[in-house]
């Protein structure tokens, strides 16, 4: 705790006082906050080696406003996962979600940034043209159906649910928005083994899950997990 100084003074030249040590404690606490922005927007999701919901956004967002024709944003699930920590444990839990991770980290390539959003949810946005999105699409949901070794010999089949999301689809390069279409995409096709491609109408579903914010309905994309 820092020493109290008693400054026997008029009172204007005490404020004086006050205000010139006032003023190099708010720089302090400025470059603090910058600091702290900073590190979080660099953050890596420690199990899975990828971006952090901060670092994936600033990233994320950069991309898809520089390749406005070409930039895809593509949400994953994993479903079922409570069952697969349940049934075989939480390590066998990891195991999927780094595998996961790995697969998605494969089929982005030097083209894309791959984040963890939380628990089971990913985030990919990706350079792809329109004429190759929904065989690229395709190849993803192959990708992801693949069994995981949990360990020990064993195999544990993978499902998961797959939505995208496009500027030109859906008018805007707004991040949030176009992860509130692929959210709401995703939803719409859960448990069907197919990735599903967003049009307008799924940037303004009304509410129907409040698993995470950005998910159809809820206000916005929330701050990082």
């Amino acid at each position: 705790m820092a020493p109290t100084v008693r400054v026997h003074a008029p009172s204007g030249q005490r404020a004086l006082i006050i205000t010139s040590l006032a003023v190099p404690l708010t720089g302090w606490t400025v470059h603090a906050v910058t600091l702290h922005r900073k590190l979080a927007a660099a953050r890596r999701d420690p199990l899975t080696g990828l971006h952090g919901r901060d670092g994936y956004t600033a990233r994320a967002s950069a991309l898809t406003d520089r390749f406005t024709q070409a930039a895809m944003v593509v949400l994953v699930d994993v479903d079922y996962f409570k069952q697969i920590n349940d049934t075989f444990g939480h390590a066998a839990g990891d195991r999927v979600l780094v595998a996961t991770a790995q697969r998605l980290t494969a089929w982005a390539g030097s083209r894309g940034v791959v984040g963890r959003l939380g628990g089971d949810e990913f985030a990919l946005a990706v350079r792809i043209g329109a004429a190759r999105r929904r065989l690229r699409l395709d190849q993803l949901a192959a990708a992801l159906a693949q069994p995981v070794d949990i360990g020990d010999g064993r195999l544990v089949d993978v499902a998961v649910s797959i939505g995208a999301a496009t500027p030109d689809r859906i008018g805007t390069t707004d991040l949030s928005v176009l992860q509130r279409a692929a959210d709401a995409a995703m939803y719409a096709g859960k448990h069907t083994g197919r990735a599903v491609l967003a049009d307008s109408s799924h940037a303004t579903v009304p509410s129907v899950n409040g698993r995470r914010d950005g998910r159809p309905g809820t206000a916005s994309l929330g701050a990082a997990a």
